[in-house]
C-alpha cells in the first residue's frame, strides 16, 4: 500500500494568517529576531504563494523555526542592559487529519534555560505559559514572569545585604561536598558571601570542598540561605553537604571569597569533574592549611 501522507498544507487563508503573526513579531522585535537561512526561504517561497493568489499553497515546509531573545527588564534596571530570554518559536504551515482547520495551528514556544535563572524556575514559567492564548499574549507572559522572577532574585540579594554579621570569635568552617557542579549554584556561594561578611574558596567537582572564614553565627546564617534559597529547587536527598572541621583563628587567610576549581591542579574524568586534590593539598600547604586539608579529607 502506498504510504498516508500524515499532514496537509494550510489553505492559504491560513497560510496568510500565520506569516501575518511572523511579520508583526518581527516588527516588534526587528534586532531580536533570528530566522535561519533555510526557513527563510522556505517563508519567502509562502509568501510568493500568496502573492500569486495562489489556490493550493504548498512549498513543502511544514514549520517556520524563530529564535527570539526577549528583553527582560525591570523598573529599576538600565534599559539598554536588559538580560534576555531566548526563545525557541515554531510556526506550523500544515495539519494533520483529514478535516481543515478553521483556525491557525498553535504556535510552539520553548524558553531555553538563561544562566541567569534555574532550571526549576525555567520550567514553571513554561508551565504556566496560558493556554489558547495568541502567540503574543504568551511572549507577554513569560515576559512578565521572568521579569517577576528577576524582581525577587533582586529582593534575595537585598535581604542577604541585610544580614548583620556577629561578634564572636574568628573562625574557620570546612564543609565536603561528594559532588559539586552546578555553575549557577557554585556562583552563589561566591555571590552571597560578602554579604555575611565572610572570606574563603570553593573547589567544586567530586567531591567538592569549600572553606569558610568569619564568625560562627555568620557562617551558619549564609549556610542556611544557601540551602534554602540557592538550593531551593534541589531535591532535599541531592544538598548533600557536611561540616568536618570548626577551627578558632587568629586571622583570615584569604581575602576575598573565590572558586579556585578551574586554577588549581587538573580536572579528570569523562566531565573532567574529577578533582586533583594533590593540588589542593600542596595549594593549602602553602598558606599554612595542610593540617585542616588532613582532618577534611583523610
Amino acid at each position: 500500500m502506498p504510504d498516508v501522507q500524515p499532514w496537509h498544507s494550510l489553505p492559504p487563508d491560513l497560510v496568510e494568517l500565520q506569516i501575518g503573526q511572523i511579520d508583526l513579531l518581527m516588527a516588534m522585535y526587528p534586532d531580536e529576531i533570528v530566522i535561519e537561512e533555510d526557513c527563510e526561504r522556505d517563508l519567502d517561497a509562502l509568501r510568493k504563494a500568496i502573492d500569486n493568489s495562489s489556490s493550493v499553497v504548498s512549498n513543502g515546509a511544514q514549520k517556520i523555526a524563530i529564535t527570539l531573545d526577549l528583553p527582560i527588564a525591570t523598573s529599576g534596571e538600565e534599559p539598554s542592559c536588559p538580560k534576555t530570554l531566548r526563545l525557541d518559536l515554531s510556526v506550523p504551515f500544515v495539519y494533520e487529519g483529514n478535516t481543515q482547520p478553521q483556525d491557525p495551528p498553535e504556535i510552539k514556544v520553548r524558553i531555553q534555560q538563561p544562566s541567569w535563572m534555574s532550571r526549576a524556575a525555567t520550567a514553571k514559567i513554561m508551565s504556566q505559559s496560558p493556554e489558547g492564548e495568541d502567540l503574543l499574549g504568551v511572549i507577554e507572559h513569560i515576559k512578565e514572569t521572568a521579569a517577576q522572577h528577576l524582581i525577587n532574585s533582586d529582593k534575595k540579594v537585598d535581604d542577604a545585604d541585610a544580614v548583620t554579621t556577629g561578634n564572636g570569635p574568628l573562625v574557620r568552617v570546612w564543609f565536603y561536598f561528594p559532588s559539586i557542579s552546578t555553575r549557577s549554584k557554585r556562583d552563589d556561594f561566591i555571590k552571597y558571601a560578602p554579604s555575611y561578611n565572610l572570606t574563603g574558596f570553593l573547589y567544586a567537582g567530586k567531591p567538592g570542598l569549600l572553606c569558610v572564614e568569619g564568625d560562627s553565627q555568620s557562617i551558619d546564617d549564609y549556610m542556611k540561605f544557601i540551602k534554602t534559597e540557592s538550593w531551593g529547587d534541589i531535591p532535599a536527598h541531592h544538598k548533600k553537604v557536611s561540616e568536618r572541621h570548626r577551627e578558632i583563628c587568629d586571622e583570615r587567610v584569604f581575602k576575598e571569597m573565590t572558586e579556585i576549581t578551574d586554577t588549581v591542579g587538573e580536572r579528570r574524568g569523562q566531565r573532567a569533574n574529577r578533582g586533583d586534590m594533590k593540588a589542593v593539598e600542596e595549594w593549602l600547604l602553602e598558606r599554612g592549611l595542610g593540617d585542616a586539608f588532613t582532618k577534611v579529607l583523610m
